[in-house]
């Protein structure tokens, strides 16, 4: 029996219990009316708006749509922490990599001659492409289309495979060259913003 009382109790009490526990929320419309309620109209819930509890007091604040103008804020203050931290990060490395003005150039030198290397050698096998070619175009001059002579026979298949595949390759070396010099450019330029990165954070001038 006492069981059952305690149980009619608590089934009696629960809907109070209930009712305590909603939230009232307060928001200011665009006429400037300061409205009060346990639920938000549609029409009101894009609005920023508040918590209160049985004082009166706002115990929380609730965002409401953002506009256009705040988001693109955000996006920028986002890029701009993001940025702060990746230069933070490339700071420490940087300070954690060399000692001294003087190891950065010794490294900056040592990759910088790799490139030149690089360049050294498909220069070489250019100047080498460019003699064979010379040589080709002596014999295809023999051959139609490269003579003047209209009765001169057709070029070979043979010969005109290996221009065609000479020039592809002398091309392909050509912009090998060109990638290899900007790469150095590149790598010099990098180690230039290092060097006045490194003396900015060590105080020398």
């Amino acid at each position: 029996m006492q069981k059952l009382t305690l149980l009619f109790v608590i089934l009696l009490m629960a809907p109070l219990v209930s009712e305590a526990q909603k939230k009232v929320y307060k928001w200011v419309d665009e006429e400037g009316v300061v409205h009060y309620g346990d639920s938000i109209p549609a029409r009101y819930a894009e609005l920023p708006k508040e918590v209160v509890n049985d004082h009166g007091v706002t115990v929380a604040n609730l965002a409401g749509k953002k506009s256009p103008e705040e988001i693109e804020a955000e996006r920028l203050e986002k890029e701009r922490v993001a940025a702060v931290e990746l230069q933070r990060r490339a700071d420490q490395a940087l300070l954690a990599t060399y000692l001294s003005v003087d190891e950065i150039l010794l490294h900056r030198d040592r990759r910088v001659e790799l490139f030149q290397a690089q360049s050294r050698v498909t220069e070489l096998y250019l100047k080498n492409l460019e003699r064979r070619m010379v040589k080709l175009r002596v014999e295809a001059a023999n051959f139609q289309p490269y003579s003047e002579d209209p009765e001169a026979p057709m070029i070979d298949g043979s010969l005109a495979e290996d221009i065609r595949k000479t020039r592809e390759v002398i091309g392909r070396h050509k912009q090998n060259l060109k990638k290899f010099k900007a790469d150095e450019q590149q790598i010099v330029a990098r180690f230039d913003g290092d060097i006045m990165r490194f003396k900015a954070l060590k105080g020398i001038n």
